[in-house]
């Protein structure tokens, strides 16, 4: 279609001769060309979709999603860790939770991999699951050190920014992967940072934690399926002989408090196999937006 000789029109740039021409148009004209300013703008507005890679694991491979800028890089980079309810569902590769930290961290200039460690192993969710066959401290340590290993060789990787991010029982492998004991011997750069939302920190704290990487936990105060006074145990106790260890609990904020659009709830009574068994759950705007805030800010050390 030409609308005027040497134009260039850009979505949202309706003016000039183009946007004069528009007007004298016929009524189908009119329809047809509204159907493609919206197709343009949809495609413009598109959310970017993940890139499916395969991991070499120790036998087989690790199943993981990847949002990677565009450019040649080098780019730093963030492993992304899901919670009990697994990363994809039946249509979806990544839940709308992580799509959207995922997009979030894209904006930032990060590359984002999301190590699916149940699909990879033909589980669904693993929420109300009594024995789970992939532990936090077990595989999902190993996933995300097969994880950084991928990572490390490519080159569109900054080798010194790749970070750690994990929800729930994902952050709880988290918790695990940056102790002293879980540092790799090979001589590539340690994680830079890592980041726990609402970890299960009860056996951490028994245990004496302590991490070889800056770690922030963050969890509501009013968190009943975590323990806010063992993440604060757990992070007191490693002051003065680890890496820097900080814990923001937000006021009022429950379980999932940075998850979109979902009203408090009690998880006893949802018929959701990727939530837990008991206490309460939901979001709470503020503790959502300050989250948003100290990630960026905790990222960006």
């Amino acid at each position: 279609m030409m609308f005027c000789r040497r134009f260039r029109v850009t979505v949202l740039q309706l003016k000039g001769c183009w946007f004069r021409r528009l007007l004298r148009q016929s009524p189908m004209r009119l329809r047809l060309t509204a159907l493609f300013l919206t197709l343009l703008m949809s495609a413009a507005h598109a959310a970017p979709a993940p890139q499916p890679v395969e991991i070499p694991l120790a036998s087989g491979v690790l199943h993981a999603q990847l949002y990677k800028p565009e450019g040649a890089g080098p780019f730093p980079a963030v492993i992304a860790l899901h919670g009990c309810g697994g990363l994809g569902g039946h249509s979806d590769p990544v839940l709308p939770r992580y799509r959207e930290w995922a997009e979030r961290l894209l904006r930032g200039g990060h590359a984002v991999l999301l190590p699916d460690s149940y699909g990879t192993r033909e589980l669904g969710a693993q929420c109300r699951v009594r024995e789970m066959h992939v532990k936090a401290r077990r595989e999902r340590v190993g996933d995300i050190a097969a994880s950084r290993a991928w990572l490390m060789k490519q080159a569109w990787v900054a080798r010194d920014r790749v970070s750690l991010i994990g929800w729930a029982n994902g952050a709880s492998a988290l918790l695990w992967a940056v102790r002293p004991q879980s540092a790799a011997r090979d001589l590539s750069p340690d994680f830079r940072a890592a980041i726990a939302f609402y970890p299960d920190c009860r056996i951490s704290a028994g245990l004496g934690w302590s991490t070889r990487v800056p770690t922030l936990v963050l969890i509501g105060a009013d968190d009943d399926v975590a323990s806010p006074p063992a993440c604060r145990q757990m992070v007191d106790g490693a002051r003065g002989r680890s890496a820097l260890a900080r814990i923001v609990v937000y006021p009022g904020a429950d379980h999932d408090f940075d998850r979109a659009n979902m009203p408090l709830h009690a998880a006893a009574g949802s018929s959701d196999a990727a939530a837990p068994e008991r206490d309460h759950l939901g979001t709470d705007a503020e503790a959502r937006a300050a989250s948003q805030k100290d990630v960026a800010q905790w990222l960006s050390r």
